[in-house]
């Protein structure tokens, strides 16, 4: 089923079989532009950016997610299921739940606790969390050491809802359940996954913090947020 509803390109070979999916389409075109050499867009539709570049030689696809479990199990599933994608590395932002992390500061997400019903709608999945795949994340620990990034190997929550009306829950999450940080994609692209037997990791970059009330602003996280980029991107094959 090519090209898909919802991605244009005509041939598996034009996306490459590792991919970073950041959520805004603009910080997508920034990767591109920034780190990329000889750049090909493959997707346009809805204006979620797609392309396909080299980074040191070796191949690499970006593509944005949309924001939201249901838009990233969307883009996520067709590029496993269709277009025959490996690895999918969400790289995007977060907010912390402690003052243990600090604005800029890198999360790899060992695994994802949500409330979220995604999982078992999709595949009859019932339990409420799930770990990234242990040879990307393996592979980003040593390219962040080789780097000389630091980087939070932690628990992550992935919430459906952004506005919570009970606005200090986050305080419970972060006791009961481990969470170190909040964002809004990384349960359902690591469900997508495990169903279709591929490789799934989060790397996180902290944009505000809801235990400080620090933030950064809409521009910085678009364009600043460049050290999990340079890890995600050494996976380039």
């Amino acid at each position: 089923m090519i090209p898909t509803p919802h991605i244009e390109a005509k041939s598996k070979e034009e996306i490459a079989k590792t991919v970073l999916m950041p959520g805004d389409p603009l910080r997508a075109k920034f990767i591109a532009d920034t780190f990329l050499e000889d750049v090909v867009q493959f997707n346009g539709v809805r204006n979620v950016l797609g392309y396909t570049g080299t980074y040191k030689g070796r191949r690499i696809s970006v593509m944005a997610s949309g924001m939201g479990m249901p838009s990233i199990g969307i883009y996520s599933y067709e590029l496993y299921k269709f277009y025959e994608v490996e690895n999918i590395i969400r790289i995007g932002s977060c907010g912390g739940y402690t003052a243990d992390v600090n604005l800029y500061d890198v999360i790899l997400a060992k695994d994802a606790w949500s409330e979220s019903s995604y999982a078992k709608v999709q595949g009859g999945y019932t339990k409420d969390a799930i770990e990234g795949s242990k040879e990307l994340n393996d592979k980003l620990k040593t390219y962040a050491d080789e780097l000389g990034i630091p980087m939070h190997v932690e628990r992550i929550h992935s919430s459906d809802v952004f506005y919570r009306e009970t606005s200090d829950e986050y305080k419970e999450i972060y006791s009961k359940h481990g969470c170190v940080a909040v964002e809004m994609e990384a349960f359902a692209l690591f469900h997508n996954a495990k169903v279709l037997g591929k490789n799934a990791a989060c790397l996180l970059t902290v944009s505000d913090n809801l235990a400080t009330h620090e933030a950064t602003t809409s521009e910085e996280r678009q364009n600043a947020f460049t050290n999990m980029m340079k890890i995600a991107l050494e996976l380039a094959e």
